[in-house]
C-alpha cells in the first residue's frame, strides 16, 4: 500500500514529529483501547465541568466507575483555553484530581485542547441552562471566534497549550492530546456551510500549526494529533489543506465516524495509507447505524481504538438527535437515543448493548 506523504508546504513539520515506527512502538504496547467522550451530566460544556464553582469530582468518580463497568479503559476530555486564563493553578489541581480519580477505575485521557464546534462566543463564569428539547445546545469553542479573528492574544494561548503539556506531558495517566477537535467546523455546525467553513479554515490553519508546534516544544512522551471528520480519505488529493496539515503533523492518525459498518471499514483501510496507529476519537450514533454493534468488531479486529460519543445522559442533551438543532423535540427523542449509555440514575439506556460492550470489552477489563 502506498503511503500518504506528508506536506511539504508552509504546514512543514517539526522536526521531532515521531516516526511511524515510534508510534506504533508506544500503540502495541497498549491494550486495544475503548472509551467514550467524556462530559459529566452535570456539566452543559467544558468550562461547567472544570470551573472551580462546579466542579464536582464525586460525580466524575461515580460516572466514570459506570464506564469502567463496561471494560472501558480510555476517555476523552475538553478543556478550555478560558479555563487557564481565569485561574490556571486551580485548572491544573482540577485536572491532576481527575485524573487520580480515573486512573484508579484504570481510565487513561486523552485531552482535547481547542475545539471548533458550537458557540463561537464563550465566556467564563455561570452557563447558560440547556435549550429544551436541543442536542448540545450550550457546547462552546476555544478558542472563541473573536480571538482568532484578532490574532492578538496567541501569547496567552501559547502559555496554555505549553502550560498544561508541560506539567501533564511527562504524565503515564494521559494518553494522548488532541490538538483540535475538528479545526474546520463552524461557526455554525447545523450548516456545514461550505463557505463558513473554508472562513473559519482560513483563521484556524496558522493557529493549529502552532499549537502542534507549541506543545511539541514541551516534549510529551505522549503523542499528538488531531482527527479529521469531512469528505472522501481516499486519494491524498482529496484532502483539503487543513486536513492535510492536521495527519501529516499528528503522531497517531486520528478521525471521527458517524457511518455505518462498511463505511467504518472503509475509512480505517484508507487512513491505513499513513501507516500510522488509527484512533477513532468519535463514534456511535444510533440512528445513523453507528452502534457499538456495527462498530466495535471491526475496530477490534483492525485494532482501531474507539471512544463513542457520551457516557450518561445529561445537560448536553446529546441523547437528542442532530436535527434537533432546527427542530427541537420538545417531548424527549421518539426512538433509541442518539448518544448516550446510561441514564441519569446509572440505568442503561439499551441493556443489551452495555451487555454486548463488557463481552467484547472483556480481554481489556481482564
Amino acid at each position: 500500500m502506498t503511503s500518504i506523504a506528508a506536506p511539504t508546504d508552509a504546514t512543514t513539520l517539526p522536526a521531532t514529529q515521531w516516526t511511524a515506527a515510534a508510534a506504533h512502538t508506544w500503540y502495541d504496547a497498549l491494550p486495544w483501547q475503548v472509551g467514550c467522550n467524556f462530559t459529566p451530566a452535570y456539566a452543559i460544556n467544558q468550562l461547567e465541568m472544570w470551573q472551580a464553582a462546579t466542579f464536582d469530582l464525586a460525580t466524575i468518580r461515580a460516572e466514570l466507575t459506570l464506564a469502567a463497568s463496561l471494560g472501558m479503559n480510555a476517555a476523552r476530555v475538553y478543556l478550555h483555553d478560558l479555563l487557564w486564563e481565569q485561574d490556571a493553578d486551580g485548572l491544573i489541581e482540577r485536572i491532576d484530581a481527575y485524573l487520580g480519580v480515573a486512573d484508579a477505575l484504570g481510565i487513561r485521557t486523552m485531552f482535547v485542547l481547542f475545539d471548533s464546534c458550537w458557540d463561537p462566543h464563550p465566556e467564563i463564569g455561570a452557563q447558560r441552562g440547556p435549550a429544551i428539547g436541543v442536542h448540545n445546545s450550550g457546547w462552546v469553542q476555544s478558542p472563541g471566534m473573536k480571538v482568532l479573528a484578532a490574532g492578538d492574544q496567541h501569547d496567552r494561548l501559547e502559555a496554555y497549550v505549553r502550560g498544561i503539556v508541560a506539567r501533564f506531558g511527562g504524565d503515564a495517566r494521559v494518553l494522548a492530546w488532541d490538538i483540535w477537535n475538528e479545526p474546520d467546523n463552524g461557526p455554525e455546525v447545523a450548516l456545514c456551510d461550505p463557505a463558513q467553513l473554508k472562513a473559519k479554515s482560513d483563521l484556524v490553519v496558522p493557529l493549529l500549526t502552532q499549537a502542534f508546534a507549541w506543545a511539541r516544544a514541551e516534549a510529551p512522551m505522549q503523542p499528538l494529533t488531531s482527527g479529521i471528520w469531512l469528505g472522501d480519505w481516499s486519494a491524498p488529493d482529496l484532502f483539503s489543506p487543513i486536513q492535510r496539515l492536521q495527519t501529516g503533523a499528528s503522531d497517531v492518525i486520528s478521525f471521527h465516524n458517524y457511518g455505518t459498518a462498511a463505511d467504518f471499514a472503509q475509512r480505517v483501510k484508507w487512513l491505513k495509507a499513513f501507516g500510522r496507529p488509527l484512533l477513532c476519537t468519535e463514534f456511535m450514533a444510533r440512528p445513523t447505524g453507528s452502534t457499538f454493534e456495527a462498530i466495535l468488531p471491526t475496530a477490534k479486529d483492525e485494532r482501531v481504538a474507539t471512544f463513542c460519543w457520551g457516557l450518561v445522559q445529561g445537560k448536553t442533551q446529546t441523547h437528542l438527535p442532530w436535527d434537533s438543532w432546527a427542530t427541537p423535540y420538545l417531548d424527549g427523542p421518539t426512538g433509541p437515543w442518539f448518544h448516550d449509555i446510561f441514564d441519569a440514575d446509572g440505568q442503561p439506556h439499551l441493556a443489551h448493548e452495555v451487555a454486548f460492550i463488557r463481552q467484547i470489552t472483556e480481554p481489556v477489563a481482564g
